[in-house]
């Protein structure tokens, strides 16, 4: 028999939290961290040492990277990330995570990381390793990466997947570039236009970046591939002039532009109507959703899935934080180099969850069915029972909210020649709510290529 004190000890937060997204209940630390404030908000963080052992550790973890990485702190940024990404593989293979994550409120077991998430993990591990000037470590990164978007190739069962990342490839083709292996340079760049050129043309409407082209036609002539470089120079239309080599090497420039969505609550009303042989549809007429569940109808008095009449489940999904700025250029000596967009962040995040939204909704369904059985069992022996049961079932139907929220919206880049000896490019950043500039200073040495990231938040810009 289930007692009010078994119904009482469910915990309390979850009446409380109401529907208080992830995003809302770490308010000040993402109100720091937007506004440019990288140090109070690694001050939060530190100070919240009992994250680093909750179910939202993952996020802990990769926040600290983050933060980290701005901060200047490449190889402690690289230890939380590597710690967020093993997390995640052990997480993965404990089958019994899964199997929780279908009989419980999502947010009461731990949170393993969306795909996309894992990704952006090994690239920010890559965008320190390149700081550090390891090229070696960052093409291990960018390796790991691509094997890892092979494997969500088995996960998902649409032929529309996500399953190639052009701008993965663009990556490794700049990190061989820079260390003077041309011929993979080569191979990795036409790998990356060729995924322009479909999935991401096809999946997000981006398409290859013109520095792109320019690089493949340069590697193309200086790994000695004369029919490939006539090739691409016909099929992309552009000729290409071989140029001397800048006197102070080359800067590659990536512009994180704005922040990744967050998660929010929907949610649907489904009206179950009891089929044969113990069948139970799960209907909703506005969405023309209808989903099958059998449950054996026995007639020994216990409780059956076939006595509901409706319900609620709830489900995640994506708002999107539109950047504060929408283009960008760099500048040295009056000329300018536009950044141009290389990786969609957050049509990459709105991708994934769509392609697993039919999983979602077996998991809420089943968990409601689940509840609900309960639910009667406990009316049949406490109406007034049954029915605190009922309001507990309610409250506790949230969807799962949390997410990496320290992404970016987007990724831009661009490769710009330097003189030997210092170097000033200006930073101009632009969108329909105002302008930007931020200058630096390089000191170019003969060929050798550095590399600068920069990111824009929604209120202002830091590094």
């Amino acid at each position: 028999m289930v007692s009010r004190k078994t119904i009482f000890s469910i915990p309390v937060f979850i009446l409380l939290s109401g529907c208080a997204s992830f995003y809302q209940l770490n308010y000040e630390f993402n109100k720091n961290f937007e506004q440019g404030n990288i140090e109070e908000a690694a001050n939060i963080l530190d100070q919240n040492k009992k994250a680093a052992k909750s179910k939202t550790r993952f996020l802990y973890y990769a926040n600290q990277g983050v933060v980290e990485h701005l901060l200047g702190n490449y190889q402690e940024s690289n230890k939380w990330l590597e710690q967020a990404y093993l997390f995640g593989e052990d997480y993965h293979k404990n089958y019994l995570n899964f199997a929780a994550s279908y009989f419980l409120n999502p947010n009461l077991i731990v949170y393993p990381g969306e795909d996309h998430e894992h990704l952006m993990l090994l690239y920010y591990k890559a965008l320190n390793f390149l700081k550090m000037e390891d090229y070696d470590a960052a093409l291990i990164e960018c390796r790991r990466l691509n094997q890892r978007l092979y494997e969500l190739g088995d996960k998902y069962l649409s032929e529309n997947k996500y399953q190639k990342d052009a701008f993965i490839h663009n990556l490794m083709g700049i990190i061989y570039d820079a260390s003077g292996d041309y011929n993979n340079a080569f191979i990795a760049y036409r790998n990356s236009l060729e995924i322009y050129q479909n999935e991401f043309s096809e999946m997000f409407g981006l398409s290859a970046p013109e520095q792109l082209k320019k690089d493949l036609l340069r590697t193309a002539s200086l790994a000695g591939f004369p029919e490939e470089l006539d090739k691409f120079s016909e099929e992309l239309g552009m000729e290409y002039t071989p140029l001397s080599p800048a006197t102070g090497g080359e800067l590659v420039f990536f512009w994180h532009n704005g922040l990744s969505p967050v998660k929010d609550e929907w949610s649907i009303n489904f009206v179950a109507v009891k089929g044969d042989g113990g069948q139970v549809f799960f209907q909703n007429e506005e969405y023309g959703l209808n989903f099958p569940f059998y449950y054996d109808t026995s007639e020994d008095g216990n409780a059956s899935i076939t006595d509901l009449t409706g319900t609620r489940v709830a489900f995640p999904k994506y708002v999107e934080r539109e950047p504060f700025f929408q283009y960008a250029s760099l500048e040295m000596e009056n000329y300018y180099y536009p950044l141009e967009i290389a990786e969609d962040i957050n049509a990459i995040a709105f991708k994934t969850l769509r392609e697993r939204m039919l999983e979602e909704l077996g998991k809420g369904l089943l968990r409601v069915a689940i509840k609900k059985t309960v639910e009667k069992q406990v009316r049949k022996e406490d109406e007034t029972l049954g029915f605190l049961v009922g309001l507990v079932n309610f409250a506790s139907e949230q969807a799962d909210t949390r997410n990496w929220q320290t992404m970016p919206h987007s990724i831009h880049y661009s490769r710009v020649p330097l003189e030997e000896g210092e170097n000033e490019v200006t930073l101009h950043t632009e969108g329909p709510r105002g302008e930007s500039s931020q200058t630096f200073t390089f000191t170019g040495h003969k060929g050798k290529t550095q590399f600068q990231t920069y990111q824009s938040l929604e209120s202002k810009s830091t590094l």
